[in-house]
């Protein structure tokens, strides 16, 4: 199979990101005696300054983790609904969808604390010494992507005449960052050194630092400027200014925390995903759902793995939400997928099929069943993933690092993109938009509820053998990671023997595809009904043959389907391997 670029090996360290500055800072940490849990903040970090369209320092982020020798553990920085964000509030301003943009989407911050969690259980660095990177490019500047530019302009107007904040950073002189051009956030920069100084102020000891920026960010300065500026009634893409409800109590309150992994065991490995307040099961729904004999990349292949992901997305809809008590038993029980399997046949399914776990009757949002057609997004709404012609746009993030301790973490950091809110200009960022995903219809799994996390679709996973940590990988794409990610997954561990080992960059180059036949989890929460996206190489005859059975299909540009990285590690050897994707020029791996 052809590939971009070799699957990297070597036996000291390897790291893999979206954006190829992570990357290095992540190997840059390695080489200065950090550990995988030290890089993976440094380059956390580093996304939020170079990849500004695609996270923020107030977004959220989930981290899978396996400390060598200990047990996998999740750790989620995603934050909870304020106590003012109750349906009745929303409703009673006439919505009947949460905004995708301005302050009413906010949920409350919570990747800067999950950093600061992994750093301190887990790292062995200091916070100076992991800050210094990001501080570095905010202060200096680093050279702008390409889709930097290209997404300020989809907001040019809105920045110019509704969020002057947002165009003093990104508009100065009335011009969006050309590709190549040193971007600048000075704000940003005194933002984190002010946090630095408060938090040396503490002492000397690496923990007490640590935990008194903790405090800084949920008590002091920051919490203090982010529930000031959400209370400003803000332009959203419902077309009206509204005011948030996220208030300094609601900082306060918040503390990342670490959880048991819900995991699944599939021909001998064993995939690792976060619960069902995140779209992870429906990875380990899907796995459940395969068939034996899969013929690896046939027409059959996609139309089967297509057809098991609206069954389990359906499930997604019914039944996952911080805000229910989640039957992750029964959906991922043998009895369960074997009646849902049956469900797949020869021609492409256009329904909305939910199971009922342990007999339980589905509920589905009204207003989720209602919009099948396609509807016009206001500017900077949702989480800017995949175009319907499959051209992708930019997304969300995600790193993996392993080290050669065996150490090894997946984060997909997202949300507070540069298009969510407007920047608090004493901070140089702004706030995240994740409530738009809950639902304002009481007595759902995923109701808006003040206090519960909304149902994010960041999703990292960890992939283990006979108990052992063996691969991290991840992707940006909203609705569409863990299709993206099982795709990949699959094309690893189906062609592990044919390729003689974990051929990483064979499975990220291979054509790729996704449905968005069932519920999107974004503003304003459409669904294209039998739609099936397929880059251009998977051939006209494939094409032809799923046309056949029933899939609407959409042939986007040859490499436009997914943002994937990984890393690896044998157990036995020791060898360290890493790739990341070509798709959108950005995704980097490096090691040695």
């Amino acid at each position: 199979m052809f590939t971009t670029r070799p699957t990297l090996q070597g036996t000291f360290g390897m790291a893999s990101s979206t954006h190829w500055l992570a990357s290095g800072t992540a190997m840059a940490v390695l080489e200065d005696g950090g550990n995988a849990f030290d890089a993976a903040v440094a380059a956390g970090f580093v996304l939020q300054v170079v990849e500004p369209h695609l996270n923020g320092p107030a977004g959220e982020v989930p981290i899978i983790l396996a400390p060598a020798g200990g047990r996998p553990l999740v750790l989620c920085g995603q934050g909870p609904a304020p106590a003012g964000a109750t349906i009745d509030h929303y409703t009673g301003l006439g919505l009947e969808l949460v905004p995708g943009t301005g302050p009413l989407a906010a949920a409350v911050p919570g990747a800067f604390d999950a950093w600061m969690l992994l750093l301190r259980d887990h790292g062995t660095k200091r916070l100076a010494d992991v800050l210094s990177y990001a501080i570095g490019y905010a202060e200096r500047g680093h050279p702008a992507v390409e889709r930097v530019g290209e997404t300020v302009e989809t907001v040019r107007e809105l920045f110019e005449t509704e969020w002057p904040t947002s165009a003093e950073l990104y508009l100065p002189g009335g011009r969006s960052p050309r590709p190549g051009a040193l971007v600048r956030n000075p704000a940003l920069a005194a933002t984190w050194r002010r946090i630095l100084r408060e938090a040396e102020a503490a002492g000397a000891d690496r923990d007490a630092q640590i935990e008194a920026a903790r405090r800084v960010w949920r008590e002091g300065f920051v919490a203090e400027e982010l529930a000031a500026f959400a209370a400003r009634a803000v332009m959203d893409s419902s077309g009206r200014r509204h005011a948030g409800v996220l208030a300094g109590e609601d900082m306060a309150r918040f503390a990342a925390s670490y959880e048991e992994p819900l995991s699944y065991d599939w021909n001998g490995w064993t995939v690792c995903k976060a619960g069902p307040w995140s779209q992870g099961p429906v990875f380990l729904q899907q796995l459940a759902l395969l068939p034996a004999g899969l013929d690896y990349g046939t027409p059959e292949y996609v139309h089967t793995l297509t057809e098991g992901t609206k069954l389990a997305m359906a499930d997604r809809e019914a039944w996952y939400g911080d805000a229910a008590d989640v039957p992750v038993g029964h959906l991922l029980s043998a009895a369960y997928n074997d009646a849902r399997r049956a469900l797949v046949g020869e021609h492409a399914s256009r329904e909305l099929r939910p199971g009922s776990p342990g007999g339980r009757t589905p509920r589905l949002s009204r207003h989720a069943l209602e919009r099948t057609a396609d509807a016009p997004l206001a500017a900077g709404a949702g989480e800017p993933t995949v175009a319907r012609d499959g051209a992708t746009r930019g997304d969300t993030c995600h790193l993996d690092v392993v080290d050669r301790h065996g150490n090894m973490v997946a984060a997909t950091p997202s949300g507070g993109w540069l298009h969510s809110n407007p920047v608090v200009p004493a901070l140089g960022f702004p706030l995240g938009t994740r409530l738009q995903m809950t639902w304002l219809e009481p007595g759902l799994p995923n109701s808006l509820t003040p206090g519960r996390r909304p149902r994010t679709t960041l999703t990292p996973s960890l992939a283990l053998r006979s108990g052992e940590p063996v691969m991290a990988f991840g992707t940006p794409g909203g609705d569409q990671q863990d299709q993206w990610s099982l795709h990949f997954f699959l094309a690893v561990a189906l062609r592990e023997q044919v390729r003689g080992g974990l051929d990483l960059q064979g499975a990220i180059d291979a054509p790729n595809w996704h449905t968005e036949s069932f519920p999107g989890s974004f503003y304003p929460r459409t669904w294209r009904p039998g739609s099936l996206t397929v880059e251009s190489r998977l051939g006209e005859a494939a094409v032809a043959e799923l046309r056949r059975r029933g899939h609407d299909v959409t042939v986007g540009d040859a490499w436009s389907e997914g943002r994937l990285s990984a890393v690896a590690r044998d157990p036995e050897t020791g060898v360290l391997s890493a790739a990341a994707n070509p798709r959108g020029m950005q995704g980097y791996a490096v090691g040695r």
